[in-house]
């Protein structure tokens, strides 16, 4: 490439990069200008301008048309002053329902009252205003009753002085006083709304978030500890029977395989769970690390949703087995009935379940959670005859929303509705495995 070229090849990707900046701008001046609340400003600058329907009233003032101007002045300042006073409580709730702001409507429902009985013309738009201050500052069930009070004493004072045509007064002194107050509410809600919103945003990206801790969590602890277990017995297997060593160690290759498939799809969040490939996936790991298994299902098949979280229990009880127990044989049954689901293992070893004494590590942890939200149970500790024993207990259709249903029936039931224990159960064939 020649040196004209290169520049132009510069020049071309430098534009490129303010193109995008500029862009990336507009987006953000965009989010921040839709991010901006609804509706009329939550600040007492929105009803301020409302106080220019006074301005006849000072226009007679000033002209010296009023009559004894300095009480009439003064009625204006005591006015406008609480005017201002319950505009600015108006928008906190706490402040607009104090006693001292209905005291200052009362205030200006006098004070009105006497400059229009006492001037009549331009000083009965008072009325209005003082409607528009009740509407702020009285919500729910006063407002009603104010704004008919208000407009019925408005149209008797503007009556005394222009007749009939003053019904009109009446009328904008109620119509400022509702539509003010549900403009006002309207205002709020969206703004609670939109906090309401970005509140449960927030709840749901940390419900993602410990939904993702517990899926990895389950997901990279059960594989590592099946491919460890499996390394090892490929590692005793390879000086005498290298055909069963290679055999352990396509397994492992099956089971990184199928680790970065689960993880990929728990990413996503669409990761499905099946009991039966957990159990079979079971019977192997255990085979491997020397542990009997004994595999006993009885009762009709749960439901796609209850098999699924069984399915991950199934998965942490076992790499517990493998991982702490120490123990020579573990028992795996699962029973259904038309109500509930139940799952139990148990083990003869001499280690604690879940890494603690009393069965609560992580893993145990986030399955209680998990059976909590489905409606169910989980319970771990030391078994009846000694070793461990996790059991967990699902209504047939959970409530759950984390679990995705996987397709298809969790396993085949012989007739009757029952299968039948580990001796009738025909063994995994060489593949893959346990996965993550």
């Amino acid at each position: 490439m020649t040196r004209p070229e290169k520049r132009g090849a510069r020049w071309r990707r430098g534009t490129a990069c303010h193109r995008e900046a500029w862009r990336a701008r507009v987006r953000a001046a965009r989010e921040d200008k839709e991010s901006e609340s609804p509706g009329p400003p939550s600040s007492p600058v929105s009803l301020l301008p409302w106080l220019l329907l006074g301005m006849g009233a000072f226009s007679n003032l000033f002209q010296g048309e009023t009559p004894n101007p300095l009480l009439g002045g003064l009625g204006v300042l005591t006015f406008n002053s609480c005017y201002i006073y319950v505009a600015v409580r108006a928008f906190v709730k706490e402040k607009r329902e104090a006693v001292s702001t209905r005291v200052a409507l009362a205030v200006m429902a006098v004070v009105t009252c006497g400059l229009a009985l006492g001037y009549g013309g331009s000083w009965v738009l008072f009325f209005p205003l003082l409607g528009l201050a009740a509407g702020a500052a009285l919500r729910g069930r006063h407002l009603r009753l104010a704004g008919i009070v208000l407009a019925v004493l408005a149209g008797a004072v503007s009556y005394l002085h222009n007749g009939w045509s003053g019904l009109g007064t009446a009328y904008a002194t109620w119509i400022s006083t509702i539509v003010t107050a549900v403009i006002l509410s309207l205002s709020e809600a969206v703004r609670e709304l939109r906090a309401a919103r970005e509140e449960l945003a927030r709840q749901a990206v940390e419900k993602e978030r410990l939904r993702f801790s517990r899926d990895l969590h389950d997901l990279l602890g059960h594989t590592l500890s099946v491919i460890v277990v499996k390394s090892e017995a490929a590692r005793r297997l390879a000086p005498g029977r290298p055909d069963a060593a290679l055999a352990q160690i396509a397994d492992i290759e099956s089971v990184g395989r199928q680790a970065l498939t689960e993880i990929r799809e728990a990413v996503t969040g669409y990761r499905e769970g099946s009991l039966a490939t957990e159990l079979d996936r079971a019977r192997s790991a255990l085979t491997a690390a020397g542990v009997e298994p004994s595999v006993c299902r009885s009762g009709a098949p749960a439901e796609p949703q209850t098999a699924a979280l069984l399915g991950w229990v199934v998965r942490e009880a076992v790499t517990n087995v493998v991982r702490h127990s120490g123990a020579t044989r573990c028992e795996i049954a699962v029973t259904g009935t038309q109500e509930r689901a139940r799952l139990t293992v148990t083990d003869n070893g001499t280690g604690a379940g879940g890494g603690g004494a009393d069965g609560g590590g992580t893993g145990l942890t986030g399955l209680r959670e998990r059976l909590a939200a489905a409606g169910g149970s989980l319970t771990a500790g030391p078994g009846p005859r000694g070793g461990f024993r996790v059991t967990a207990e699902l209504p047939v259709e959970t409530r759950s929303d984390e679990v995705r249903a996987p397709h298809g029936a969790e396993w085949a039931a012989a007739p009757g509705g029952r299968a039948g224990c580990a001796g009738a159960v025909p063994p995994v064939a060489t593949g893959p495995t346990l996965g993550p």
